[in-house]
């Protein structure tokens, strides 16, 4: 049985309560209802309840796409929230998305852990720079890499906003900026990577995490210093944990490879997939 790694709520995000697919989260002042199909149990509040609290819902439309249902009025500030000192922008999206995905805290934690001033952090697929803004808190030199030029002025606000600056902006995709760095000798003591389940590469190149996984392991070995840290997480049911366990093995000395799952305030256990941390010697 695979060991599981929980990872903790904070004071400005809070999942509340899980069931029938979906799940009821808050952010700060504000509450969402999304929908999520790793919560197929029952919930553990009666549905009138989450309905009076919730200031949005998204409702699904097709497997990707939906609309967000506005059901009490907003808060007059800003949507944003705190994780320490830091600060992160929040927005709907038409993909049910917020902006942030708070189950990596544990992975923030291990960042801030891990890293001192002067070392050198690559976060690939790097989305709105959660990961990239934890890195920069602690002095690292971090380059961020993304085929979104949206989200890259997203995370360059959430900068900002943190009152944080020199992080190294890359619009690229992600394995051939990787391929780039190994080319040119750069290396890294900290890589994540939080790659989607598949993708479009900045000049529309589409690819599957399943069909990329064990390339991205191996690049990340070579791109490694010596004591340097893989954090990589998968969402894809595509992508079995023994698969990872072996590409994993095969390019790295030390391998912790755990499921990644979260409680709710009601005492739910909900997955949010795999989390592998590989160390190389």
């Amino acid at each position: 049985m695979a060991e599981k790694t929980y990872s903790e709520d904070w004071s400005d995000y809070e999942l509340i309560d899980a069931g029938n697919e979906r799940k009821l989260e808050r952010w700060g002042n504000v509450v969402t209802i999304r929908p999520e199909r790793q919560a197929y149990f029952k919930p553990g509040m009666p549905v009138e309840e989450w309905n009076e609290i919730a200031h949005l819902e998204f409702v699904p439309k097709g497997n990707t796409a939906g609309k967000w249902i506005q059901r009490q009025k907003l808060p007059p500030e800003d949507w944003k929230i705190k994780f320490k000192d830091l600060t992160f922008n929040l927005e709907t999206t038409k993909f049910k998305h917020v902006g942030l995905f708070p189950e990596q805290a544990t992975n923030w934690n291990l960042i801030l852990k891990h890293l001192s001033p002067g070392m050198k952090m690559l976060n690939l697929f790097a989305y709105t720079g959660a990961a990239s803004i934890v890195g920069k808190s602690k002095g690292a030199d971090v380059t961020h890499v993304d085929s979104v030029k949206q989200l890259i002025s997203w995370a360059r606000t959430n900068m900002e906003d943190s009152q944080l600056e020199d992080i190294r902006w890359i619009h690229e995709d992600a394995m051939k900026f990787a391929e780039r760095a190994l080319k040119r000798g750069n290396q890294y003591h900290l890589i994540v990577m939080d790659p989607p389940a598949w993708g479009i590469g900045a000049k529309k190149e589409k690819w599957k995490i399943e069909q990329k996984l064990e390339g991205l392991i191996e690049i990340a070995s070579k791109l490694l210093l010596p004591g340097g840290l893989l954090i990589l997480n998968t969402y894809s049911p595509k992508v079995k944990l023994k698969e990872i366990n072996y590409f994993a093995k095969k390019h790295f000395e030390k391998v912790e490879l755990s499921e990644l799952w979260k409680k709710t305030y009601t005492g739910k256990d909900m997955f949010f997939g795999h989390l592998l941390r590989a160390y190389k010697n």
